[in-house]
């Protein structure tokens, strides 16, 4: 019977046992494996260019330093990523980003499952989804994106910005709403 702890087995397993030896050309090689996925997905929390390059950055020099305690439970992806999230929402917080707690309102509705709003947000196009995304206040911009992007589920959100899941939950509906208003006001501003 197999170990179900088993370590995850990385394509870049040499390139990853280079790096817990200190090895700078394997140090780089991971960098350009990563690089341009990290900085994404800071990008998609920080919303500004240099921003988004001085976290990557520092994520990098952090995984390098703590990379022994990589555990191979999960991919090297997942666990550098974390870190990438993590340093992202460290910069959102010098910049005092300002969670609501779902206590604070009253009648808020999740129109999400609105057959018409699905159909509405399917038939727009990409780029003019981005744009929206990045309109958005950060808050509701940082929920968005690591939920529906990231892929983390609400409890994750919740200890990474030390919210509760039910804010978690509140803030998701709200952008999601603020983020079909964004695009209905472009349209009819066009």
């Amino acid at each position: 019977m197999e170990n179900v702890e088993a370590a995850f087995r990385n394509i870049h397993q040499d390139l990853i046992d280079g790096c817990r030896e200190g090895d700078q050309k394997a140090q780089f090689q991971v960098y350009k494996l990563y690089y341009k996925a990290m900085f994404n997905t800071s990008l998609r929390i920080v919303n500004d260019d240099m921003e988004a390059e001085d976290v990557m950055q520092e994520a990098f020099l952090s995984a390098f330093e703590k990379i022994n305690t990589y555990s191979g439970t999960v991919s090297f992806g997942a666990w550098l990523k974390r870190i990438v999230v993590n340093r992202s929402l460290d910069a959102l917080g010098k910049r005092k980003a300002i969670f609501e707690d779902i206590e604070n309102h009253v009648g808020i509705r999740d129109d999400s499952s609105d057959d018409a709003a699905y159909r509405e947000e399917l038939n727009t196009k990409v780029e003019e989804v981005k744009a929206a995304i990045e309109r958005l206040p950060e808050g509701y911009r940082v929920i968005l994106s690591l939920y529906l992007i990231e892929g983390y589920d609400h409890d994750e959100i919740a200890e990474m910005l030390n919210i509760s899941s039910s804010t978690s939950r509140s803030q998701l509906s709200r952008a999601k709403q603020k983020l079909v208003g964004e695009i209905r006001n472009k349209k009819i501003n066009e």
